[in-house]
Formats: C-alpha cells, structure tokens, sequence
C-alpha cells in the first residue's frame, strides 16, 4: 500500500515488494492499493503510475480510501478471486497450511478448530 498523496510512499514500492517476494511463496497474490483517493486534490501519485507499476510486477491493483470505505471491500473481494482461482488451478494446496491457506470452516455452520463463535445472534 502507498499512499497517493506521499510520492515517497510510492518510492519505496520496489524495495517493499522485492522483501514480500524474498521472504514469501513464489505464487503469492499481491495486491497493490493506492490509498487515501478521496484526497484527488492532493494528489502526487497519478492512478496511471500505480497501474503500470502493478502491471510490471504482476500484480492486482486498485485505489482505495480507508476514510470513506471506497473500493475497500473489492480490494479483498479482488484479492481473494485470486487465491481462489490459484487453488483451482492447483497453484496452491489448501490441505497444506505452509501455503498460508487455511480453511476456515470444518462443517457447514460450524466455526473452524481455535475459531470462536460469536454469542451474538445465536
């Protein structure tokens, strides 16, 4: 994430990205967010800078703003669309957490091992 307003944020992408790849599963889903868009009148990153960057590197982009919740659900929604289409693909093992997936429910309405259930509304 990087904020639109701050170029320095946005600067430092390649030197954040190459860590998230070193130290994580070659096939991960990144998602790139360009955030605080409800600022357009402070802007110093352009959407078309964020967009080829994302694209260079192979990754899911978007601009969001946590402030007004735009484009926030879509961020995850997007992001996972990705994983899931990499699990069909067979790209990722769901029964093997070392991919960092793991299922969350065990049965239908049933919260999974370790998972609290909410006391509220049951």
């Amino acid at each position: 994430m990087y904020d639109i307003t701050r170029r320095e944020t946005f600067n430092h992408l390649t030197s954040w990205l190459e860590d998230a790849r070193q130290h994580s599963n070659s096939n991960m889903t990144i998602m790139l967010i360009g955030n605080k868009s409800d600022l357009e009148h402070r802007r110093a990153v352009t959407y078309a800078e964020g967009e080829q960057f994302a694209r260079e590197n192979g990754l899911i982009f978007l601009e969001t703003s946590a402030k007004t919740a735009h484009n926030v659900e879509e961020a995850f929604v997007n992001t996972s669309k990705q994983i899931y289409a990499k699990i069909q693909e067979g790209i990722f093992d769901v029964s093997n957490e070392s991919f960092g997936i793991r299922v969350g429910v065990n049965s239908p309405g049933q919260p999974a091992e370790g998972v609290k259930k909410s006391s509220c509304c049951s």
